[in-house]
């Protein structure tokens, strides 16, 4: 059986954490933060058997996905949000600025009032990339809450709205099937590994 015949399956994969994340602030493309690449070293997670490992471009998801020890080829479908204007500020001060557009971003799918991309773009985007796995064997994709998100909302066929409804925490998996009709979600918000209390 070639790879190509395999039916699709995909595990997308949340980046570690930011300083941005920490912060709340709309990401520019910084790195992960560097006590998190540190705790890598001490996982003993076993990495799946895939066809395919991709990431979105920016360093986060790929320094991710090479502290797991994954050569991944770069993705711009797979890349963040683009919140444009926002970008490098923090939500409590883009809301203090503007909240009226804050406002519209959170409640209207179409809206880009930082000069970017609407949610409903992300999901036309995401849309796109998932509908070539469909018989690409098993993918591995380090990226994006707001990408994981999409992905969860097209194989659930929920509304759009529910976009802010779904959290995606850093280092979590979320993994979807193919059936030859539909893609079904397996699991979602699986921690890569767990803290030893």
């Amino acid at each position: 059986m070639k790879d190509s015949d395999i039916p699709g399956r995909i595990t997308l994969l949340s980046h570690a954490p930011t300083l941005a994340v920490r912060k709340a602030i709309f990401p520019l493309d910084e790195p992960v933060d560097a006590r998190e690449l540190e705790k890598f070293e001490s996982i003993s997670w076993i990495r799946p058997r895939v066809h395919q490992v991709y990431a979105g471009p920016e360093q986060r998801a790929v320094q991710t996905a090479e502290a797991l020890g994954f050569e991944p080829t770069h993705c711009e479908e797979l890349k963040d949000l683009d919140c444009h204007a926002w970008r490098g500020k923090s939500l409590e001060k883009v809301q203090s600025a503007d909240p009226e557009g804050v406002r519209r971003w959170l409640t209207d799918v179409d809206a880009a009032p930082h000069g970017g991309e609407s949610i409903a773009r992300l999901l036309e985007r995401i849309e796109h990339w998932v509908a070539g796995q469909r018989s690409s064997g098993h993918t591995l994709a380090v990226t994006h809450p707001a990408v994981i998100r999409a992905a969860v909302i097209l194989a659930l066929q929920a509304p759009a709205q529910s976009f802010w409804r779904i959290d995606v925490s850093p280092l979590s998996i979320t993994d979807f099937r193919w059936n030859g009709r539909f893609w079904s979600l397996r699991n979602s918000g699986c921690p890569l590994f767990r803290h030893e209390n």
